[in-house]
């Protein structure tokens, strides 16, 4: 209500390292892990709902709860447009180098004692969410457009070793480039029941593209010394060409319920369905290893492997003090992401579910004009990215486990009767986000 005392704000992105050629890749392909870098946006649109930590569902109280809970559109009382630009800084790890198991044999590159990890970065602007709320009686309707995804990735492995002094091992080096771009369109509709009790139903329509390709590379000679070299990616000493795609389109349905306690309580929840797509592979013959075929001829194609994406839970509560100077909100999310390694039947590497903690507050300057209010919030991301189950020294070098991290938000809303503007920044180790939002209602 900062359009009512003004409004809210989204919950942020969470960065996925997923391994996803692992599991499409039969058992006589050649070829090592590739790790491709997978990046969703779990999180509700909106600057106001970002400064808060994304502790959201049980406010939901302006145009982006097309998304964030569509039973929350019942409370808009005027058509309202929403829309959303943000900028995203990923800071994504991967392993570049090293030793995976025994001592280094201090040769060449052969002198690190351990894994060597690389950041790659990559740095975004754009659109990420517009809606359009017509209210009319005791229904209220959205249609909406959110960017799901939107990133870049390019590593390079070099001289990761294994083996012992005597029995040295080198793996093959590569290079890697992956993008991904999903975008949703939806259709949102919240029904009054009561005074206190409303719910809402979503259909989202999603576009996904990704592609993902990995290059191995042998290094530049086949000399014992050479085994120890650096390698200059040579078109010559290409081994394999790995491509892994998804183009596909999915339906799904989402639906919330807000709950009005008192005056000053409230209680949100919220579903979303994940999306169904297929994935698909080419392994492509290089010039340096002789599969049998011409190099450049792909050996291995799978089509059609059935991948679903994470189911979304979410329950929220708030208070707003009687003067509604005060907001304060929590949220509990369930991400179930492990339903990505199971849809691919991977028995070497999986993900976790992740249950999110978002806090968030909220102060009114009521006697500014326009209306300010300043946002603080945090929220716990629990580690959900790909990691190696088996005992496996390559697996658990590209693969290993992590920790959970923690973000921490801020931001500044204004508003007058009819338009609002909101910022917000969102820090973390792995991503920043600066999201800048505006509202106007007619």
């Amino acid at each position: 209500m900062f359009q009512s005392a003004v409004d809210r704000n989204p919950r942020i992105a969470s960065a996925v390292i997923v391994g996803l050629l692992g599991l499409v890749m039969p058992s006589q392909a050649p070829a090592q892990q590739a790790v491709i870098p997978l990046q969703l946006s779990f999180s509700d649109p909106g600057a106001r709902s970002a400064g808060l930590g994304g502790a959201f569902v049980a406010l939901g109280d302006d145009a982006t709860a097309a998304f964030a809970n569509p039973a929350g559109l019942v409370q808009l009382l005027k058509p309202e447009i929403s829309i959303e630009t943000r900028n995203w800084s990923h800071s994504i790890p991967y392993t570049a180098s090293g030793r995976i198991e025994g001592v280094p044999s201090g040769i060449g590159l052969d002198v690190a004692p351990g894994i060597i990890k690389n950041e790659a970065t990559y740095n975004t602007t754009g659109l990420s969410f517009l809606s359009l709320v017509w209210p009319t009686g005791d229904w209220s309707f959205a249609l909406y457009r959110h960017q799901y995804a939107d990133l870049e990735f390019s590593g390079e492995t070099q001289g990761l070793f294994g083996g012992s002094d005597g029995s040295p091992e080198r793996w093959s080096d590569q290079q890697m480039h992956s993008t991904q771009d999903v975008i949703s369109y939806g259709l949102s509709a919240g029904y009054r029941l009561s005074d206190k009790f409303s719910v809402g139903l979503g259909l989202t329509y999603y576009d996904v593209r990704l592609e993902a390709l990995t290059q191995e590379y042998l290094w530049d000679d086949d000399s014992d010394t050479g085994l120890f070299g650096p390698t200059t990616f040579l078109p010559d000493r290409l081994a394999l060409t790995e491509y892994l795609f998804i183009d596909d389109e999915d339906w799904t349905l989402s639906g919330g319920f807000l709950w009005s306690l008192t005056s000053r309580w409230r209680i949100g929840g919220v579903y979303r369905q994940g999306f169904d797509v297929s994935l698909g592979n080419d392994i492509i013959a290089g010039v340096a290893v002789d599969y049998g075929v011409p190099p450049g001829t792909v050996f291995i194609r799978n089509r059609g492997v059935p991948t679903e994406f994470p189911d979304v839970y979410g329950l929220g509560v708030s208070y707003r003090t009687l003067e509604e100077r005060l907001t304060l909100s929590f949220q509990w999310d369930r991400i179930e992401y492990s339903s990505i390694p199971r849809s691919i039947e991977l028995d070497d590497q999986t993900i976790d579910d992740a249950e999110e903690l978002h806090f968030g507050a909220e102060y009114f300057f009521l006697e500014s004009s326009p209306v300010m209010a300043v946002r603080l919030g945090a929220w716990l991301d629990p580690y959900h990215q790909m990691y190696a189950i088996v005992d496996d020294p390559y697996m658990q070098a590209v693969l290993p486990p992590g920790s959970d991290e923690w973000h921490y938000t801020a931001g500044l809303g204004f508003a007058t009767q009819r338009f609002q503007v909101d910022l917000a920044a969102d820090l973390s180790d792995a991503l920043n986000t600066i999201s800048l939002s505006a509202i106007f209602n007619f």
